[in-house]
């Protein structure tokens, strides 16, 4: 009798999760799909085959995931490997939380692999939405391409936006999101997270229905740096909380000066 081939099996189931999993009718019916995956197959490839498989990088010692979007040409999402429901959980504003933004802007050179060209930071941008408007009860960050108009509305703006938050210039149909510019090269001294909360006493007692997103910047001195962009749920304007509509998963800011 032929051996059976165990090494191939649980690679094609994987990857079938895996697109299942961000098919929009799957993910709607079961909200706890991404947490299947991340935890039940790529930490658990890892551990038996030291393999992230059908995700594209584990780091168990910092605590998240990398699993690529099938439906997209270059996104990928940041998810933790410890359960946390989203924006809303209060173990992403403990003392000594991870800081899964930072992780997320490691994770660009992922999309960038995925495009097969390099993604400048001003180009990049991370999102996380609100409660309303997402459709997996685990935490991931949206990593991907900005949209054209929204690096361009940053980039003629920046000198009216400074370090407290105030209302983004580009008026876009259904939102209100407020900017603040983020002198840094990386995230790793800054958690977006907890500059929401500082910055909007409100925010912290209605995180679930915050959106939030971070785009890379190149300020007008040449310095690096980060824009913050965030919003409210507002049903009465339509308003679901939606920052993944900042990022482009076409990403024609590629062909962008």
């Amino acid at each position: 009798m032929k051996p059976i081939a165990f090494a191939t099996r649980p690679w094609a189931i994987a990857l079938g999760l895996a697109a299942a999993f961000l098919a929009s009718p799957v993910a709607a019916d079961d909200p706890n799909a991404l947490w299947r995956v991340v935890h039940g197959l790529c930490v658990t490839d890892v551990k038996i085959r030291s393999r992230p498989a059908p995700c594209l990088a584990v780091d168990r010692a910092r605590g998240y995931a990398v699993v690529p979007d099938p439906r997209r040409r270059s996104q990928v999402l940041l998810v933790p490997t410890i359960r946390i429901a989203g924006i809303e959980s209060p173990e992403i504003l403990a003392r000594g939380a991870v800081n899964y933004w930072q992780a997320a802007w490691e994770a660009r050179r992922w999309v960038e692999r995925r495009l097969r060209r390099p993604l400048s930071r001003d180009r990049t941008a991370l999102a996380v939405n609100s409660a309303l408007s997402r459709s997996q009860d685990q935490l991931h960050i949206h990593v991907d391409c900005v949209r054209a108009d929204v690096r361009q509305a940053l980039r003629d703006d920046q000198g009216q936006i400074g370090e407290a938050w105030t209302a983004f210039p580009l008026r876009l149909p259904g939102h209100a999101f407020q900017v603040r510019r983020l002198a840094a090269d990386d995230l790793s001294e800054s958690n977006p997270f907890g500059l929401l909360v500082e910055g909007d006493p409100t925010a912290a007692a209605h995180m679930g229905r915050e959106t939030l997103a971070v785009v890379g910047a190149v300020f007008a001195d040449g310095s690096p740096g980060f824009y913050l962009l965030s919003d409210h749920v507002d049903l009465s304007h339509g308003d679901t909380g939606f920052g993944e509509g900042l990022l482009d998963h076409s990403c024609a800011v590629l062909n962008q000066p």
